[in-house]
């Protein structure tokens, strides 16, 4: 699981958790929810069949950094922001080039938690060779695309800020009353984008994206990797933040700037994107993931009972995902939260 990976869990921990859930599997009926078909591709996503009419291009940028600076720590892009997005933007009449710094292969990370979309990605080959051969950002034309989104991953941390290509395209794209989207990490591409006039593009606006709480959950030293906190920065740039619960969905749209704190926002970032493009986006059955991440939020804004209520409503939510957050409920010593969320997975 990303989050414990991250989190640099011991194996003692883990293996006392993996006792857990070996005891509990029965009641938590985790075999009930099989992972992803890892064969799916592009045909199997059926809310793709019913794509309209050509409507234009998206550009999506990734990260071309490999590593965390000197840390050496793995970075890269991360797949399912990326993929899901993908799919959202193609199913709404939107064709999607994808760009890096460097141009080429961009270093990408692929976690454990795939959906159907993201598998189907893998097995894309159109998509494939467009991720084989990024676009150097220095030879974009803002002028082909009706909007920019920057896919998120640690790396654009280190390759984004500073780019002024990512400046020149996303200026560009503002300017001509295009979309600008970004996820997670991606939001930092915006730090130093300047308007016509001067004014910074995020002064005044109501942004989100990956949290100090959320950063230094997974690296307690990330203030000595990075070079800043993202929260941070985007403060100090003059965005007004927006701050949402640890490692759920936060998507906060500001006119045509489309923001989201962590992965689990991409669709909803996406599908925002669509919206702000002037368009009703396809519809598209909810994922597990998805469902769960709404009982989570029940969870945090009505109270257990309320979560209850809606997990018994909603019986495919992710289980998974409900015994993740009892964990790092736990991990912070919210022992009451572990236990109420780790009931959920068991309704």
């Amino acid at each position: 699981m990303r989050l414990l990976r991250a989190a640099g869990v011991g194996l003692a921990l883990l293996a006392l958790v993996a006792a857990l859930l070996w005891l509990y599997a029965r009641g938590y009926a985790l075999d009930s929810q099989p992972p992803a078909d890892p064969h799916t591709r592009p045909a199997d996503l059926v809310f793709l069949q019913a794509r309209p009419a050509p409507r234009g291009k998206v550009l999506a940028v990734v990260s071309s950094a490999a590593h965390l600076g000197a840390s050496g720590k793995r970075a890269g892009f991360e797949l399912t922001e990326l993929s899901r997005a993908y799919y959202v933007f193609l199913a709404n009449g939107y064709d999607v080039d994808i760009a890096s710094p460097k141009g080429g292969r961009p270093p990408m990370k692929v976690d454990d938690e795939l959906v159907e979309a993201d598998h189907a990605f893998l097995n894309d080959t159109q998509a494939q060779a467009k991720l084989a051969a990024t676009l150097p950002l220095a030879q974009v034309d803002p002028a082909d695309y009706a909007a920019v989104y920057f896919v998120g991953g640690k790396g654009v941390m280190f390759d984004f800020p500073d780019n002024p290509d990512i400046q020149r395209i996303t200026a560009a794209i503002d300017a001509r009353g295009g979309v600008v989207g970004a996820v997670c990490h991606g939001p930092a591409a915006l730090l130093n984008v300047r308007r016509p006039d001067g004014r910074r593009l995020l002064a005044g606006r109501q942004v989100a994206g990956f949290s100090n709480a959320e950063e230094l959950f997974l690296i307690k030293e990330a203030r000595t990797i990075f070079p800043f906190l993202l929260q941070d920065q985007l403060r100090k740039v003059g965005a007004r933040y927006s701050e949402g619960p640890l490692y759920l969905d936060h998507t906060v749209v500001d006119g045509r700037l489309v923001t989201g704190q962590n992965p689990w926002s991409t669709w909803s970032v996406a599908e925002a994107m669509v919206r702000a493009l002037g368009h009703t986006p396809v519809p598209r059955a909810t994922t597990r993931e998805e469902l769960a991440v709404r009982v989570l939020w029940a969870y945090q804004r009505d109270g257990a009972a309320a979560a209850r209520a809606l997990k018994a409503a909603l019986p495919e939510a992710d289980r998974r995902l409900l015994l993740l957050h009892a964990l790092i409920a736990g991990m912070q010593g919210r022992l009451g939260d572990a236990w109420q969320l780790q009931r959920l997975a068991r309704v």
